[in-house]
């Protein structure tokens, strides 16, 4: 027979009324109110609130009263569930801590946003209580989980992690968080991938340089860098862009991207106009070079920078053109035979070599024969002149324009090729030096400044670098989506004297794609859960890095 309302308010009655050292006694009282959770919904919202009460008085009924309330937290009616999961922390002490984390975190699977908001307040008010336990529950979901409670325990943590009280964030803890990382890291998305590198990069014992130098060596880890690349897979496109991306931030002048710059001279350069992108819309080949290029003021001593500049140099000409043989009858190019000039890829490029460039100073006099030298100088100037004609064509289009008229798409593009143009101006007229110079310092387009550069109002004078960028990149890229890089693309024909034909070459493209490949070789292995096991299956996901 099924317990009433009035034999619950009767038992919690003596239960209540009952010494805390004659508790004990009354055992029979306390299995009257765990026998509630049979009844119907008032007697199993009372019992929700009623066992964890008296919970710590009756250690051998604990068993039974933890999967009392578990059953309540799995109850159809859904008000009886977020009053069973509100009761939870409640049973968190010792031993249980470990138990209920688990049980919270396979929880976060739960639809009803309520709900949701209701396990992540108890998962946060365990954690205060003993953070090592509470991340026992949490990475032994995140190991042995199903899919949906894997993801949601990840993002629960990266998350949450930083709000933390600073005295929960121990060493132990902090070293425990860093171990059980790594062994999630064995197999992993592309999406959890970032989301462990942003709970890593929280915490305190990593952010000092050999806590930088840790998180890098994770990387290369993952991105395989001992290992040929692939450029027809998409799927090892996308784990060395998202790795590349990862390690970025923590490069430093003591912290080196020299294995990863090595790597793209060695294996992503030769192969660059192959690489299959791994994402609709998205300009592999520019993609790639802007990451090199953002590497290369960090990279240390190399085994091979000769060979390294070699094959920049080489791509270099690769988008560099020469001159057009054929004029007009004025002794102009015409339209037809003029090369594109493609200012974004040279950037990348031009920037690379000039900070490789600092460490064989001598590499275009004494590497590069002389009639190699000369055809790259023509290309140089023929580069350079095209380069004046656009950049007093950009200050004129933006010239006496401010605030609300900056912000137009068109402007800011503009604005981006003015940036970028005078980068390459910069750039050119250092490697005409003799011999070249490696002196110059340049702010990559598309990177961030610190204050908006105002957009010169007259001709500036020789050096002057002109408007800035006011694009901004964003280095740990939300999930998984990026902001659009602008490209430039100049107008064809011999400098033409309008500007036009500005073109968003690259986008966060909206098309579903499917789950990205592991990053080990047992993708395809089932993952045994703790109660049975599913095989890994694809899923579409409508965002993109």
């Amino acid at each position: 027979m099924a317990v009433t309302i009035e034999e619950l308010y009767r038992n919690y009655g003596i239960l209540a009324d009952a010494k805390p050292e004659d508790l004990s006694q009354h055992k029979d009282a306390y299995q009257v109110i765990l026998d509630g959770v049979k009844g119907g919904p008032k007697e199993k919202r009372l019992a929700a609130q009623f066992i964890p009460k008296f919970f710590s008085s009756f250690p051998e009924l604990a068993d039974a009263a933890i999967n009392a309330q578990l059953d309540l937290c799995e109850d159809e009616d859904v008000s009886i569930r977020r009053q069973a999961i509100k009761e939870l922390p409640r049973f968190a002490a010792g031993e249980n801590i470990v138990r209920v984390a688990d049980i919270l975190t396979q929880l976060l699977q739960t639809e009803d946003s309520a709900e949701f908001n209701q396990v992540n307040t108890a998962l946060v008010s365990i954690f205060k209580m003993d953070a090592k336990a509470t991340l026992g529950g949490l990475f032994s979901q995140i190991l042995q989980g199903e899919d949906i409670v894997r993801e949601r325990a990840i993002k629960f943590l990266s998350i949450k992690l930083k709000t933390m009280p600073e005295d929960a964030m121990t060493k132990e803890v902090e070293d425990y968080i860093f171990t059980e990382t790594k062994k999630v890291l064995e197999d992993v998305t592309g999406e959890e991938f970032v989301l462990l590198m942003r709970i890593l990069m929280v915490l305190k014992g990593l952010q000092t340089m050999s806590g930088r130098q840790q998180l890098v060596e994770l990387v290369v880890e993952q991105a395989f860098l001992e290992q040929a690349l692939n450029p027809a897979d998409p799927d090892t496109v996308d784990r060395l862009l998202q790795c590349t991306r990862q390690a970025l931030p923590l490069f430093s002048k003591n912290v080196h991207s020299t294995r990863f710059v090595t790597y793209f001279c060695d294996h992503v350069l030769p192969n660059l106009s192959s690489l299959t992108s791994p994402v609709a819309e998205l300009d592999i080949q520019l993609e790639v070079l802007k990451l090199l290029a953002e590497m290369s003021p960090f990279c240390g001593d190399m085994e091979k920078v000769e060979t390294n500049l070699t094959m920049l140099f080489e791509k270099l000409l690769e988008f560099m053109p020469l001159p057009p043989e054929t004029e007009g009858e004025n002794g102009e190019n015409t339209l037809s035979d003029e090369p594109k000039l493609q200012f974004s890829y040279v950037e990348c490029l031009l920037f690379s070599f000039h900070q490789l460039g600092k460490k064989l100073p001598d590499f275009l006099i004494d590497k590069i024969n002389a009639e190699r030298l000369k055809d790259f100088k023509i290309r140089l100037q023929y580069f350079a002149r095209g380069l004046q004609v656009y950049i007093r064509q950009l200050r004129v289009a933006l010239q006496g324009k401010t605030g609300d008229a900056l912000k137009t798409e068109e402007n800011k593009i503009k604005v981006v090729a003015l940036k970028i143009t005078n980068n390459i101006n910069v750039l050119i007229k250092d490697l005409f030096h003799n011999p070249p110079s490696y002196k110059s310092t340049v702010t990559l387009s598309w990177k961030p400044v610190q204050k908006a550069e105002a957009v010169a109002l007259k001709r500036p004078s020789g050096e002057d670098m002109g408007a800035g960028s006011t694009m901004k990149k964003q280095l740990s890229p939300p999930l998984p989506r990026r902001d659009a890089r602008q490209i430039y693309n100049p107008p064809s024909g011999k400098y033409s004297a309008t500007i036009g034909n500005f073109s968003n070459g690259e986008g966060g493209g909206e098309g579903g794609r499917e789950r990205y490949s592991r990053y080990n070789k047992l993708t395809l292995a089932p993952r045994h859960k703790l109660l049975q096991h599913k095989y890994w299956r694809l899923r579409q996901e409508g965002s993109c890095w």
